[in-house]
């Protein structure tokens, strides 16, 4: 069942799509970034973004629903809401993705991952690659914006696809004419 909400009107309206020079969370550099936070912020426009993607993943029937600490949290939580299952999330100690807080999967449970903004798709590969040694199945990954072409070798449902161009940094067009750089990313690439 279709959203009646126009995620890309939304995130136009509220100054989420950004032009610049910014370093992504991937390390990539782009002259747009998508503010997620725009969207996460607003129970009102959350609420119909969240259950449209469990919507998507209802049938295969998930257990839990898995995102990745600190932009997936929020995201996480409404889609497992709006499927009646838990919500957990991954988070990283000492750079490695872990289940902190006594979280737990097993061979029973049928996992969805979400995340908001997938670009390169590191984060989720990163939970995948922690669900998948759990033993828990993976239904899927929902995304409310797609802005690369990441594939997860899983049926993945994005309610936005917007492709957006990003470069790596020493190929960056924007770096060769010494344009400053704005670093608005929530997760950080460095090496422990």
């Amino acid at each position: 069942m279709p959203t009646t909400l126009d995620l890309e009107k939304e995130l136009k309206t509220r100054g989420a799509l950004l032009d610049g020079h910014f370093k992504l969370s991937s390390g990539r550099h782009s002259d747009r970034f998508i503010q997620k936070f725009r969207i996460l912020e607003d129970p009102a426009i959350l609420e119909p973004v969240a259950r449209e993607i469990a919507d998507a993943f209802r049938e295969e029937k998930p257990t839990v629903v898995v995102s990745a600490a600190v932009g997936g949290i929020i995201l996480g939580y409404e889609v497992a809401r709006a499927l009646g299952t838990k919500a957990i999330f991954v988070e990283k100690e000492n750079g490695v993705p872990v289940l902190r807080r006594n979280f737990h999967l097993g061979r029973a449970d049928r996992v969805l991952v979400v995340e908001d903004v997938v670009t390169t798709g590191g984060s989720v590969k990163e939970v995948l690659d922690l669900v998948r040694k759990s033993g828990a199945a993976i239904v899927g990954v929902g995304v409310i914006v797609q802005r690369g072409d990441a594939d997860f070798g899983l049926r993945t449902h994005a309610l936005l696809d917007m492709p957006i161009v990003s470069h790596e940094a020493a190929e960056c067009p924007q770096c060769e004419r010494g344009e400053p750089i704005t670093d608005p990313g929530s997760r950080r690439t460095a090496t422990p």
